[in-house]
């Protein structure tokens, strides 16, 4: 909750001993209570803040099953792709973004 305000795509820290896979699958499971299949890696993208440095490392997925629920989260809004860029997405994300548009 680094960047309260800004769209930011789901995810977490990669915990010792543990795939990036599992990873984003657990934290997922953790913010939004919601199981997923994965479907494709995205390029990672590595971002200085003024306070902190994030290393993001995108996956496309696909839902699978569960409610979701906000655990952590304020909102979240289903949306048609071309869509996403209208949002105020924080800078880390920013090539996430383009590269899924690109796709």
């Amino acid at each position: 909750m680094s960047m309260p305000l800004k769209w930011e795509f789901p995810g977490g820290k990669v915990e010792r001993g543990e795939s990036e896979e599992a990873c984003i699958k657990r934290e997922i499971k953790e913010e939004l209570a919601i199981e997923i299949e994965l479907q494709r890696r995205l390029t990672p993208v590595s971002h200085d803040y003024a306070e902190i440095s994030v290393d993001l490392i995108p996956f496309l997925a696909r839902y699978k099953h569960g409610e979701l629920k906000l655990r952590e989260h304020q909102q979240f809004l289903l949306l048609e792709k071309k869509q996403m860029p209208d949002l105020d997405w924080a800078e880390a994300d920013l090539p996430v973004l383009k590269e899924y548009m690109d796709l």
